[in-house]
């Protein structure tokens, strides 16, 4: 394909795309598929000769939508949302046509600095404190896009594990470090999302999942007692997950009493806002952000709730230290003339490579304005306000957990109700 055909081309998705999205409602959300239904409409292997753009084209709606679950459409109510907008779409377009990899500063100087600015804004936006910022005199951490929360989490572990490691071999040096990480042990509530327990597994670190209050809340008693009993068998605690908007309930758990726990037991804080992280946007939400000060990090989804689609991840760390000292390798091939006095973002993550992702996150922060976001967010939560209310005005139905945010929980009346005959009760 030819520049000028590009052109055409490209003219012809954007169209596509526009019209795919302006009548998403109308297409049904899940597909009426089985596994496998692609396999007879391939080829078994890859063509040994061009295809033509026309072939290629056509198939979009023959084979591909035709297994697509319809994630904008306005009849998806499964999961938590993953909008998108148009200033994202355009945002990710240009950053798929410079293709950089953005693995130092110098691989690609706006794609560093870029990010590290419009973490900031994000940063400030939330009300995240200024140990968080990039561009702070007092401040020795800042933030970086990942590609998920789930990524997220598992960084702040891996960096709390070598920190606790590092800490622990000033008084054992002559302890193996696989040793010294069998004693490790961390927390979080058992409402957390499996990520928790996802990055427990991979970095071979204990995780307990703690009991929670009647508002599905984690309290800092129940850490404490937890913490308490563990140093008593001899392990370690090392690292706690809060979250703020749990994927079960949209609960949150207690930071203005983990938060002390942790650091007077010198525990790492990580907090997961994975979906309510973008209503802190709105000050009138940032009474569940009590405790942040005592945060050794903190993470949520753009691609969620704030228009900005997959994958877009906000991290922030308070110290970037412990992670340049947990995923640092510096080969010569990777050096440059800037090494040290500039930020390269290999440092804070698991990957080499990384994507252009703060493009779209600065168009969307551009196009919309704070206000405007306020107003998304004030409104979802407005229309869920609305929804519930008429789910209470229903005797058929019940709420067993308290509404936060755009997130309503209910059910069918089971014991006594109308429909106890299909549950085999009367």
């Amino acid at each position: 394909m030819e520049p000028e055909e590009y052109r055409q081309r490209g003219k012809e998705m954007v169209d596509y795309i526009c019209q795919y999205l302006s009548n998403v409602r109308e297409r049904r959300v899940t597909p009426d598929v089985q596994p496998g239904y692609m396999r007879a409409q391939l080829p078994d292997s890859a063509p040994m000769d061009p295809d033509s753009w026309d072939n290629i084209f056509g198939d979009i709606e023959k084979i591909i939508m035709p297994g697509v679950v319809h994630w904008q459409s306005p009849h998806m109510h499964a999961y938590f949302p993953a909008l998108t907008s148009w200033p994202s779409l355009l945002g990710d377009m240009l950053a798929d046509a410079i293709n950089c990899l953005g693995f130092t500063w110098a691989s690609s100087p706006a794609c560093t600095e870029l990010e590290m600015n419009v973490m900031d804004w994000l940063a400030k936006m939330l009300g995240l404190p200024d140990k968080f910022l990039h561009h702070h005199p007092n401040s020795v951490g800042g933030g970086v896009l990942q590609s998920t929360v789930s990524e997220s989490t598992l960084v702040a572990l891996l960096a709390a594990r070598k920190n606790k490691i590092l800490e622990m071999k000033v008084s054992e040096p002559d302890t193996d470090e696989s040793s010294l990480n069998s004693r490790l042990v961390a927390y979080a509530s058992n409402q957390a999302h499996s990520s928790v327990e996802k990055a427990g597994l991979i970095s071979l670190v204990k995780i307990k999942f703690l009991p929670v209050d009647e508002n599905f809340s984690l309290r800092g008693e129940t850490l404490k007692k937890a913490i308490a009993e563990d140093r008593k068998k001899g392990l370690v605690p090392v690292f706690v997950c809060a979250t703020l908007g749990t994927t079960g309930v949209c609960a949150f758990d207690n930071l203005s009493e983990l938060g002390p726990v942790c650091d007077a037991e010198g525990l790492w804080l990580h907090i997961d806002a994975a979906y309510a992280g973008t209503a802190f946007v709105c000050p009138e939400f940032r009474l569940f952000l009590d405790g942040i000060e005592y945060a050794d990090s903190f993470t949520f989804n753009p691609s969620k709730w704030m228009m900005v689609h997959f994958d877009c991840t906000g991290f922030w760390v308070k110290d970037k230290y412990k992670l340049h000292q947990t995923f640092s390798v510096n080969p010569v091939y990777l050096r440059h003339a800037n090494s040290g006095a500039a930020i390269d973002f290999m440092h804070w993550q698991i990957p080499l490579s990384r994507r252009f992702r703060s493009l779209k996150l600065w168009f969307v922060l551009r196009s919309f304005g704070v206000k405007k976001l306020q107003a998304h967010v004030r409104q979802g939560t407005e229309t869920a306000k609305f929804f519930e209310s008429l789910v209470k005005s229903d005797p058929l139905f019940e709420i067993p957990a308290k509404r936060h945010l755009g997130l309503v929980v209910f059910r069918l009346k089971v014991k006594n109700g109308p429909f106890a005959h299909l549950f085999g009760r009367k």
